[in-house]
């Protein structure tokens, strides 16, 4: 049968348990030092006392008197024994210079030589010692009895050694007392300290702490999502890499304690960090990254802080921008089929009547004005990706009710793009500029989206210059700035949210050093501006080409 081994002591218990011995180790060793000291000073003081007592009936004419007399113990034992009596002291025993004693608490040792030592009495000093005489281990003082200029005998008043440790020992109850009323006192509020302090630990031990720790730690740097914590005035309490590579913050960078506003965040996000409602799967932009933030606020009776959940949905979003194009598409390749459905119908009803003549001038026409529309483009622009982005915007718009022409300016030749500015961005830029002309012209009187292509030499190379103009009602100046801004918008909200894609156009291109501006055009409408630098590329010469 296995036995069970004893679960180890909580963290609380152990603290409890260390600090009651360190209580009672503490109080035993004060009560020890007072009882020493306690000694020290009743010695001390039973010698001031025995050297009052003694110089006190050193100096008593009655002493002088009875000295004189014959028989100096008959008159000085009983005075011996009566300030014995009042004074406290063990003994007083009076001497004449040879040490011989006239008065004893022992009748029987009166005549016998004094036990102790004279010799700085018969100086003329007085003096203290502990002896050990007649009657025990005591603490004395000697003094001379004068008689003018010369020494007549002597005086020794004493307080037993016993007596004097019963008093440290009264003392010492006492202190015992006081003692264990402060050990429980210590224990009682360890106790209440520690029982809070287990609340806390939720009864964990020591050691499942340090484990808890290790895996929070192993937790925090295994998760590729970015983990962010705030405390109750919005600084960083901690952050783990995923959020220091989100958020751009180097891993060299000590950004703990450091409030959320210190951290050079773009505004939006800033703000998001800072608010005390909590936020769900919002979308946030920083110079290079498209975000999804979370928070959720931490209480326990106040405000504790916040966690913030960071998602990476960069490759994301860009896929949803090719997803939403390929839909476009499919929606134009659908729309062409009907049309192309109803065309072929006319020829070959056309046929059927017996106009082949007119058949053939028909579907010929049809073909001429689609390669047409082909050839244009592609003379135009001849980056294959933009060409086909072209095409199948121009099907959109035109199922739309917008005319989309591509204008005599243009010219991109393929092959003059370099590694460095990837397809998925220039269909960012360019696929975003065209969705928002076309949603600005649509219900226009004459709704028309025009879009120019084409390098240009600046002063330090060339630049790719991306420019869409619409028909539509234009850009509030006060808003040439905030439209750039995610979330915002003039149109209604629809199902996925708007507000984001000239965010995302301004975030690609300033990941390749480029530029988006937003002016008026002639026609009334806006005209938004990507340029984004070209270098190492080469220039070639604008050629005209229209949709």
């Amino acid at each position: 049968m296995r036995i069970p081994l004893p679960r180890p002591r909580s963290l609380a218990g152990q603290l409890f348990a260390m600090q009651a011995v360190l209580i009672a180790v503490v109080v035993a060793g004060y009560a020890l030092f007072t009882y020493v000291s306690d000694r020290s000073q009743a010695e001390q003081a039973a010698g001031r006392q025995a050297t009052a007592v003694a110089r006190s009936v050193a100096d008593s004419p009655s002493v002088r008197e009875a000295i004189r007399t014959s028989d100096p113990s008959a008159e000085l034992q009983p005075y011996a024994l009566a300030v014995v009596r009042d004074t406290d002291v063990d003994f007083v025993t009076i001497m004449d210079p040879r040490g011989i004693r006239w008065t004893h608490p022992d009748p029987d040792q009166i005549g016998l030589v004094f036990q102790g030592h004279t010799g700085p009495a018969l100086r003329g000093r007085t003096f203290t010692e502990t002896y050990t005489g007649t009657l025990g281990p005591s603490v004395r003082a000697v003094t001379p009895i004068r008689d003018g200029d010369r020494i007549t005998g002597l005086v020794s008043a004493g307080i037993r050694v016993e007596e004097i440790s019963q008093r440290a020992q009264g003392q010492l109850t006492a202190l015992l007392v006081v003692a264990a009323g402060a050990l429980g006192l210590g224990a009682i509020g360890t106790y209440v300290i520690n029982a809070r302090l287990r609340r806390h630990t939720h009864g964990m031990n020591a050691a499942e702490l340090s484990h808890m720790h290790d895996y929070h730690q192993a937790a925090l740097h295994a998760v590729r999502e970015g983990l962010l914590m705030l405390d109750g005035q919005y600084r960083v309490a901690l952050i783990n890499d995923g959020g220091r590579d989100l958020l751009g913050v180097g891993q060299e960078e000590d950004v703990v304690g450091r409030s959320v506003a210190e951290l050079g965040l773009p505004t939006p996000l800033t703000g998001a960090l800072l608010s005390s409602e909590p936020r769900v799967d919002e979308v946030h932009l920083t110079a290079d990254r498209v975000l999804v933030v979370n928070t959720s606020p931490v209480t326990g009776g106040q405000q504790r802080g916040s966690v913030v959940t960071l998602r990476d949905v960069t490759e994301l979003q860009s896929l949803m921008g090719e997803l939403d194009s390929e839909r476009g598409f499919t929606q134009a390749l659908r729309s062409q089929a009907h049309e192309a459905a109803n065309r072929l119908h006319t020829v070959v009803s056309l046929i059927e009547l017996g106009r082949a003549e007119e058949a053939v001038d028909f579907a010929t026409a049809e073909l001429e004005l689609a390669q047409a529309l082909t050839d244009q483009v592609v003379a135009a622009v001849g980056e294959p990706v933009l060409a086909a982005l072209l095409l199948g915007k121009t099907a959109q718009a035109n199922e739309r009710g917008v005319e989309l022409v591509v204008s005599d300016d243009s010219r991109l030749d393929d092959g003059l793009l370099p590694d460095t500015l990837p397809a998925r961005d220039l269909v960012t830029i360019l696929g975003n500029l065209i969705d928002n002309a076309v949603d600005a012209a649509q219900g226009g009187l004459h709704p028309r989206v025009t879009v120019t292509a084409l390098t240009e030499e600046d002063g330090d190379g060339s630049e790719l210059v991306l420019r869409v103009s619409d028909t539509g009602p234009g850009v509030d100046p006060d808003h040439t700035e905030a439209v750039f801004q995610r979330g915002f918008t003039t149109k209604p909200a629809g199902p996925g949210g708007r507000g984001l894609g000239l965010a995302l156009v301004r975030q690609a291109a300033g990941r390749h050093g480029g530029v988006l501006s937003v002016t008026s055009g002639d026609e009334g409408g806006a005209v938004f501006e990507a340029r984004l630098p070209l270098r190492g590329s080469t220039v070639v010469e604008s050629a005209g080409g229209a949709v």
